[in-house]
């Protein structure tokens, strides 16, 4: 008996990332674009100390909702807002793919709590590289002592730091234009 409630008190609490939700801004950016058409490929995300995978709040963990993929996060944010602009096509030959290389919420008893994610970006048409960079956003927002306040807030707050990293993304020129 002494087992089993040891086992329960010290798994800790295991809850779920809300699934990404579409930023406007980043569909219409899309959109402006011109025209174009695109796919979604692989995006890796290998658990290490800079990328957690879950992440950990407060003795809590926050996985993704996409098969337990970070990676499949972004790429699943990245084909939601191609397909609300119009641009999503699985039979284009110019592919977005990549890497998140750093992933993790910090969220103080005092203070603003922040989701810190960096992702490599990589878009080849045909095969032949035509872009690859590292973008990374550090988002800001306010914890709380209460556990019970600050843990779900930062959940909340996950697909608003991947919306400001895709929308870095999306205003970078070279990106737009490798897309084309």
């Amino acid at each position: 008996m002494l087992l089993f409630a040891v086992s329960i008190f010290s798994a800790g609490c295991s809850m779920m990332a809300p699934q990404y939700t579409a930023s406007l801004d980043n569909v219409q950016n899309l959109r402006d674009a011109g025209a174009y058409a695109a796919k979604v490929g692989v995006f890796e995300s290998n658990a290490d100390k800079d990328n957690a995978n879950p992440i950990s709040l407060r003795g809590s963990s926050l996985a993704s909702p996409y098969q337990n993929s970070y990676g499949n996060y972004v790429a699943e944010a990245i084909k939601q807002e191609l397909s609300l602009a119009e641009k999503l096509s699985p039979n284009s030959g110019v592919e977005i793919s990549g890497a998140v290389l750093k992933n993790d919420i910090n969220i103080p008893a005092a203070g603003m709590g922040t989701a810190s994610i960096e992702a490599r970006f990589i878009v080849k048409t045909g095969g032949v590289l035509r872009y690859e960079q590292i973008k990374s956003v550090r988002h800001e927002f306010p914890s709380a002592f209460a556990g019970a306040v600050a843990i779900p807030r930062a959940a909340q707050e996950y697909p608003i730091a991947v919306q400001k990293l895709l929308g870095l993304l999306y205003s970078d020129r070279a990106f737009i234009n490798s897309i084309k």
